[in-house]
């Protein structure tokens, strides 16, 4: 009999067994709170890694630079939808739009240095051929184009906290810009009425020049609906 009961009571792992413990209800209260805690963790803690891995996928893209390339190139597009010259407008434009930009602004100040560019190289070469009166006209014609131009440069280059293109600022490149070209078509006139040997050779040369700064006078003419397609804020 002692060794039935010694090994009844060997079998005993837990002295609990035969008399087992009913949780009260504050136990089961808790027990509630607990995993109720538990799964709203879950769910935050899940929700943060969401959020970190999407910020995270889109920093990636941010700071790819084909895809910032890409971007900027179908903006570019779209800035140039609106010119009469788009062809024209993105291959002057683009070699410039470097680090790659989507901003309006930076496509104008762009458009606006291409044309700069040309009218010098024009104004260069008039002042190289002065044999004849007319060519001597052009030169001063273009020269005062060079600084309408360069005018509407200085005017955007503005002190922190000014705002860039107010209205009386959009109206003041309208009129410069609008001047160069006037000055570029005068000139052509006048060639043309003089009977320039020149004028056939020098008209494709200001052809190129007449359409940049066509292409920014459309860019500037379209500036505030430009920002709010692409939802930015003007400037």
């Amino acid at each position: 009999m002692e060794s039935v009961n010694f090994f009844k009571g060997y079998g005993k792992v837990n002295p609990l067994e035969d008399h087992p413990i009913n949780p009260s209800p504050k136990h089961r209260r808790h027990r509630i709170i607990a995993l109720s805690l538990a799964v709203f963790l879950a769910i935050i803690i899940g929700s943060l890694v969401a959020v970190l891995m999407n910020k995270s996928a889109t920093e990636s893209q941010k700071s790819d630079p084909s895809q910032l390339a890409s971007n900027s190139a179908d903006s570019l597009k779209t800035v140039c939808a609106v010119t009469r010259y788009p062809d024209s407008c993105f291959s002057s434009i683009s070699p410039l739009n470097s680090p790659p930009s989507n901003n309006p602004l930076r496509f104008f100040n762009l458009s606006l240095h291409a044309s700069a560019i040309v009218v010098s190289s024009l104004k260069n070469l008039l002042a190289d051929s002065t044999a004849e009166p007319a060519m001597k006209d052009c030169a001063e014609l273009f020269d005062d184009a060079a600084s309408q131009l360069g005018r509407s440069a200085e005017s955007i280059c503005v002190g922190f906290g000014e705002k860039v293109l107010t209205e009386m600022k959009i109206s003041d490149l309208q009129t410069w810009i609008s001047a160069a070209m006037t000055d570029q078509e005068t000139c052509l006139d006048g060639l043309e009425e003089m009977g320039s040997t020149a004028v056939g050779e020098f008209k494709m040369r200001v052809q190129k020049s007449q359409e940049y700064m066509s292409n920014t006078l459309a860019i500037l003419n379209n500036i505030q609906s430009l920002y709010k397609k692409f939802g930015l804020t003007m400037p």
